[in-house]
C-alpha cells in the first residue's frame, strides 16, 4: 500500500504518519527530511524530485507525510491513499504552538545531518515561523486539498479526509484489517 499523509504544518500528520507506518509494517518517509539541508537550506526542486523519486522506488509500500505541492506528479502517480488530516483551524494552532515549544526547548534536531533546531525566536518572532506559516497556509491549503480530491485528473486516487481523533482512530483500525502484512 501507498498512502501520502497531507495537512497544514501542526496538523498532526506526521504523527498519523508514523503511527500508520508502523502498523502496517511500511517504510515512513518525511519530506521535510528529504527538503532541508544544514542551516535551513531548501534542497532545489530537481534534487528534491530526484531524491523523492529514488524513495519511492525503492519498495512496493510506504507512508509518506508531507505536502509540497510540487511533487504531486510524483508521489501521486502510484499511491493508492491520500489522508487529508483537517482537524480544524484553532487545534490545528494550537497543535502546533505546543510542538514549537517544546522542539525550542529540547533543542532536538529536527531532521538528521541538518543541525537544523527550533528556538523561541524562530518559532514565535520570526517571519521564518512555522507559526506564522500554520496561520498563512491553514485556509489556502484546504481550499486546494478540496480541489485535489474533485480534481478528474486524481480520480484514481481514494481521499480520506481526518477530522477527528476517532476517524484517524478507525482508519488505522481499517487499514491494520485490510492489509496482508
Amino acid at each position: 500500500m501507498k498512502i501520502n499523509l497531507i495537512g497544514t504544518s501542526g496538523s498532526g500528520k506526521s504523527t498519523l504518519a508514523r503511527r500508520l507506518a508502523a502498523e502496517l509494517q511500511l517504510p515512513y518517509i518525511e519530506m521535510d527530511t528529504l527538503y532541508w539541508c544544514p542551516e535551513w537550506q531548501g534542497t532545489p526542486d530537481e534534487a528534491l524530485f530526484d531524491r523523492l523519486e529514488k524513495r519511492l522506488s525503492a519498495t512496493p509500500g510506504w507512508v509518506l507525510d508531507g505536502n509540497y505541492n510540487r511533487t504531486r506528479g510524483i508521489k501521486w502517480r502510484e499511491v493508492d491513499l491520500v489522508v487529508w488530516v483537517d482537524y480544524g483551524f484553532f487545534r490545528t494552532l494550537r497543535q502546533a504552538v505546543l510542538r514549537a515549544a517544546r522542539r525550542a526547548w529540547t533543542k532536538q534536531e529536527l531532521w538528521p545531518g541538518t543541525g537544523n533546531r527550533e528556538s523561541f525566536r524562530r518559532s514565535f518572532f520570526s517571519r521564518e515561523s512555522v507559526l506564522l506559516w500554520t496561520i498563512k497556509t491553514w485556509r489556502s491549503n484546504r481550499a486546494r486539498y478540496e480541489a485535489d480530491m474533485a480534481n478528474p485528473q486524481f480520480a484514481h486516487i481514494r481521499f480520506v479526509r481526518i477530522t477527528s481523533r476517532q476517524q484517524a482512530d478507525a482508519l488505522v483500525a481499517h487499514l491494520r484489517a485490510t492489509a496482508h502484512i
